[in-house]
């Protein structure tokens, strides 16, 4: 039997239109882009890409790519709906028949059918036998995890900045910047609002840090901005020697006073109430950590804090900074695309790349600076440096 021959490749010249306003000399580069360019945008290549057999599997994926950064909203609202109906929390126990699910969601038989469909396809949940349905590899991660909840409802004041992003790149945001503009004398109930959230989200990190750096060597840890004690009570409970300090605003260091007591924390902890953008830090640690904090402040704040944790520590004494950043391998959209967004929302702050960190620590006084590989950098990147 014969085989139809595949088609050839369209011909396509280089389109002189695309380097039109590039400088006089064009390099051979910049030619090899723009013909490149030129080729993907074609209609007619594309259509050749997609028959082509070497070719269409590339031509599915970055097809299937680009068609998820235009829907990525829709599934992002998926998750979101999966969570607020109980999805996860129905099938943590196990496989339901599909009747039985539906009825747990809350919703009329079509929409639950829409969403059990769509979580379906998104990993979410998926099919078991006898036509039951289950947890799906990404549905598990999310029952009974209060810091991806947290995050997953706290998305949702992002998404309102995002509903036009061009005036959120001109203007900045508004939802999200009044949510994270507390200061030392703000309202309890904003601040409890605040603080309840870095909690809950905080394992996240703190799990990363501790697998990657052990606080075990150090005697006297010191958390800067650490809101409720969270990290203290997780590195309390890898190392029981180490005393715990924490330094963060007067209404927020009252929350750790009382979280750390609550842990029966207390006889090996020590609270200090201040604002680390104008106040000295307390002296004598031999650790100093900085988890979720750099990335929210501008340049200039940042060189004065990590000045002012270079003068508190210990001789000798190490600095650990946790929190997402760009340029990382493995978790490059997180601080180049989400964090990017999400601090210009905030109203300040950017996410920097090691290098960048590096530069800082090092007009600090830092010396011996080192980026760690976490296990999950998607969730943080991890840096020491040594006084």
């Amino acid at each position: 039997m014969k085989h139809a021959a595949s088609p050839a490749p369209p011909a396509l010249a280089f389109d002189a239109a695309a380097t039109r306003q590039a400088p006089a000399r064009v390099s051979l580069v910049d030619r090899a882009y723009a013909w490149r360019d030129a080729l993907i945008a074609s209609p007619r290549f594309q259509r050749w890409a997609a028959a082509f057999p070497l070719t269409r599997g590339i031509a599915l994926r970055r097809s299937r790519k680009l068609f998820d950064l235009c829907a990525g909203f829709v599934y992002s609202q998926t998750l979101l709906a999966a969570h607020r109906t109980g999805m996860f929390a129905a099938l943590a126990g196990g496989p339901l028949g599909r009747e039985a699910l539906r009825g747990r969601l809350g919703l009329d038989a079509d929409a639950a059918e829409r969403l059990i469909g769509a979580s379906m396809a998104l990993g979410l949940v998926e099919k078991r036998p006898g036509g039951r349905i289950g947890l799906g590899p990404l549905g598990a991660p999310m029952v009974g995890n209060a810091a991806l909840a947290a995050m997953l409802e706290h998305n949702a004041l992002l998404y309102d900045d995002l509903r036009d992003p061009v005036a959120l790149l001109r203007d900045g945001g508004d939802r999200l910047a009044r949510y994270w503009s507390y200061a030392p004398d703000a309202p309890a109930p904003e601040v409890a609002s605040y603080s309840a959230l870095m909690s809950a989200s905080q394992p996240l990190v703190a799990a990363e840090l501790l697998d990657a750096y052990d606080v075990g060597r150090h005697r006297r840890l010191l958390d800067i901005g650490g809101g409720e004690g969270t990290f203290l009570r997780s590195a309390a409970a890898r190392s029981g020697d180490l005393h715990l300090s924490l330094f963060d605003l007067p209404p927020v260091a009252d929350r750790a006073r009382a979280g750390l007591r609550a842990a029966g924390l207390e006889a090996r902890s020590t609270v200090h109430a201040g604002d680390f953008l104008r106040d000295e830090l307390p002296p004598g640690a031999d650790l100093a950590t900085l988890v979720r904090v750099l990335h929210d402040h501008p340049d200039d704040d940042v060189r004065a804090l990590l000045a002012r944790v270079h003068r508190a520590l210990a001789p000798g004494g190490t600095l650990v900074i946790a929190e997402p950043m760009a340029g990382v391998r493995g978790a490059e959209t997180v601080g180049a695309a989400y964090f990017a967004f999400y601090l210009r929302a905030m109203g300040r702050g950017r996410a920097r790349t090691p290098e960048e960190y590096r530069e800082m620590l090092r007009e600090a006084g830092f010396g011996h600076v080192r980026a760690l590989r976490p296990r999950l950098p998607v969730q943080a990147s991890v840096i020491i440096a040594r006084k």
